[in-house]
């Protein structure tokens, strides 16, 4: 049976994937007796996954409102994506120094998997694929602290991130910009791939147009 503490992470697990695919929108008030119907749960693992997530960042407490979705201004916005580029431009610069022959191939894979999902026009597959594309980066860093510091703040990105696939063109543009993150990280030259992987995150000009325009 699930205990109460793997009851709680679980149920933040599917809440904060509820919250990255837009079905809680950021602003949304989080009841704990509707989720814990929902689930069939009691409230106590809902309130234990609320603090967890409020501990992240993703969600907060508000006096009189309780929980609700954060919500992220436009210029906190820009803020976080750039410290956002950073992290990716330590990761990839480290990750074509150190990353093995085997874990070019597990690039490599996450990279056609990106790729199928393009050619499918799928921009949810795409998303998770995405993902799992930029973890193997953060993995190939060989660094245990910025690999955690990075999956948090991708985390707390995660809708955003998310809505920028949905922009016209953005799956392609996006798979291209991989390609020369790939070339650059198996040639082996940090630098290089941590200008592209800045570049590839990094949102300015009408790319936050857009983002902004899905938001509303």
């Amino acid at each position: 049976m699930l205990t109460t503490k793997n009851r709680s992470e679980t149920l933040r697990e599917t809440i904060e994937e509820m919250i990255a695919v837009g079905e809680l929108r950021p602003g949304q008030h989080l009841d704990e007796t509707e989720l814990a119907a929902q689930f069939g749960v009691s409230r106590t693992p809902i309130r234990e996954a609320l603090i967890q997530l409020a501990s992240m960042g993703i969600v907060e407490t508000r006096p009189r409102r309780g929980a609700i979705v954060a919500e992220i201004g436009p210029q906190q916005l820009v803020e976080m994506f750039e410290v956002m580029a950073e992290f990716e431009a330590m990761c990839g610069r480290l990750a074509a120094r150190r990353m093995s022959n085997e874990e070019h191939l597990s690039l490599l894979a996450a990279h056609q998997a990106c790729m199928e999902a393009r050619d499918a026009h799928d921009p949810d597959a795409y998303f998770y694929k995405n993902e799992a594309f930029h973890d193997a980066i953060y993995e190939g860093s060989h660094n245990a602290f910025l690999t955690m510091q990075a999956r948090s703040l991708h985390r707390r990105l995660r809708p955003y991130r998310r809505l920028q696939l949905r922009v016209r063109d953005r799956l392609n543009v996006s798979y291209q910009e991989h390609d020369s993150v790939v070339q650059a990280i198996i040639a082996g030259d940090g630098e290089l791939t941590a200008d592209r992987l800045r570049q590839h995150i990094t949102i300015q000009g009408q790319r936050f147009a857009d983002l902004i325009a899905s938001l509303r």
